[in-house]
């Protein structure tokens, strides 16, 4: 069924939006803890660590295709999409806290690791591939496959952040045995428990807001097939020029972010040598970059389109962003850990994250404007593998991300358990100057990678026209008429 072009209650997106909390929740702790809680506190070499989340998301991303076409298939009075966003939420939640409760005894904790990451991973794959399929199958309009995009944003920043504040302020707080409260096991236990049970609530709740809306059966049943066939369908999606296009600029722009992200701790801690007060401030300094970019994106849209608002936002984010440490380099910048170096960091950080997560908006409306141009030439409406298609990309590209992120910190030195403010100045400038390198020819590729995507707002209309006159004409020539 080819979905209207129409104007969503916004009842409908707070409860479809929800669903990505569970998303956020992991992707925060993926990105920020993970590493630093499995190479500093539970003493695996961070290259070891890097490699066990590597195989994990590689092993993982190819059950995203399947899971997306599984998906699409599905055929019940529920709908296509609901039977697992009530079926994987617990479990989900149960693997979580495994994640962040390894055993005592560390003789197996590299095959742990690797097992429990690739369990949560599927598991967050089962609630969110149906969830971001819902994007295109609620409506056909330009901008309000935007509005949807931008409210899942806003609820998986708000998910991830909301635990990242309670690690830094509640669980993960200083004692006379460690003074820097991330580097202090106990709150771990919590913060995983925290986080187990955000994420099946929010899963839950969000399907049950939209549960009236799109589980019904579906409107025609699928046919047997096969598994080469299967997979035939999934690889005829995926290899669509548009789609290419847009997860060839997102996988370089993803491992780029991911590196960030995983090596953010790090660079707050040992570069910029953020205090206590800092870290607690940082997630509503991220979370107003949210909002922002969440008032931003759509009106930008409007006027730019999806894909020179992507262009610019990427090129402006990656200028903020390396600029302090181009200033730092030169000398130009205030003392680390002084109150002025501190907040000249939060307004760079500002500016440069409120631009960075209008390129991942972007980027995902645009994606879900291809399920149209697909169906024009195969003739299936495949939301399912397209979404799966970005998280296969996602997962693909943040084990990069990770991999290249333990490569650099160990290659530039960083000792294990190394003390905040005592680390060799050379170390940190081989650090920086590596990673700037790197975040720098990554943005200039996925700007030129974005500017070859072919769909406008004109586009887009016209093709929905096209598609709406052709299934008319279907529908008068078979003399059945709803």
């Amino acid at each position: 069924m080819i979905p209207k072009a129409e104007r969503l209650p916004l009842r409908l997106k707070l409860f479809h939006g929800l669903g990505s909390v569970a998303y956020g929740v992991k992707d925060n702790g993926f990105s920020t803890f993970l590493l630093i809680f499995y190479s500093q506190v539970i003493g695996l070499d961070a290259k070891l660590v890097s490699l066990a989340l590597m195989c994990a998301l590689l092993v993982d991303a190819f059950a995203d295709p399947v899971i997306g076409h599984l998906s699409d298939r599905t055929y019940t009075r529920w709908g296509r999409r609901h039977p697992w966003l009530y079926a994987a939420p617990i479990p989900l939640g149960l693997a979580w806290l495994l994640l962040w409760s390894p055993p005592t005894d560390h003789t197996h904790i590299f095959a742990y690791l690797v097992a429990v990451a690739i369990l949560v991973r599927t598991l967050v794959s089962c609630c969110e591939v149906p969830s971001q399929s819902l994007v295109a199958e609620l409506t056909g309009d330009y901008d309000e496959r935007t509005a949807l995009t931008r409210f899942r944003y806003l609820f998986g920043w708000a998910g991830g952040l909301s635990l990242f504040f309670l690690a830094n302020t509640v669980f993960l707080r200083a004692d006379a045995g460690h003074k820097y409260g991330q580097l202090n096991p106990e709150g771990y236990w919590l913060y995983g428990l925290t986080g187990a049970i955000v994420m099946a609530a929010a899963v839950l709740i969000s399907a049950l807001g939209q549960h009236k809306r799109v589980a019904r059966l579906p409107a025609i049943r699928p046919q047997p097939t096969t598994l080469r066939r299967a997979l035939g369908e999934i690889a005829e999606s995926l290899r669509h020029p548009a789609a290419l296009i847009v997860l060839g600029a997102s996988a370089i722009m993803i491992s780029s972010a991911q590196m960030t992200f995983t090596l953010s701790n790090f660079l707050y801690l040992y570069v910029w040598q953020f205090s206590e007060g800092a870290f607690a401030l940082l997630p509503w300094l991220l979370m107003a970059g949210v909002f922002i970019s969440f008032a931003l994106v759509q009106p930008l849209h409007r006027r730019l389109g999806k894909r020179a608002t992507a262009i610019a936002a990427g090129l402006i984010s990656l200028t903020f962003w390396v600029a302090p440490f181009a200033l730092r380099s030169t000398g130009l910048w205030p003392t680390p850990g002084s109150t002025l170096s501190s907040a000249l960091i939060f307004g760079f950080v500002l500016v440069s994250n409120v631009n960075a997560v209008m390129v991942s908006i972007s980027a995902q409306s645009m994606l879900a404007d291809v399920v149209e141009a697909s169906q024009a030439e195969t003739g299936r409406r495949t939301e399912g593998v397209f979404a799966a298609g970005w998280m296969f990309v996602q997962k693909s590209a943040t084990a990069l991300g990770i991999g290249v992120t333990g490569l650099l910190i160990s290659y530039s030195g960083l000792p294990r358990k190394a003390v905040p403010g005592a680390v060799d100045p050379a170390v940190i400038d081989r650090l920086t100057l590596w990673y700037c390198l790197i975040v720098i020819v990554a943005a200039a590729g996925s700007a030129l990678i974005f500017a070859r995507f072919p769909i406008t707002r004109a586009d887009h209309e016209a093709r929905l026209a096209a598609l709406d006159a052709a299934a008319r004409i279907d529908v008068d020539a078979s003399g059945v008429h709803p």
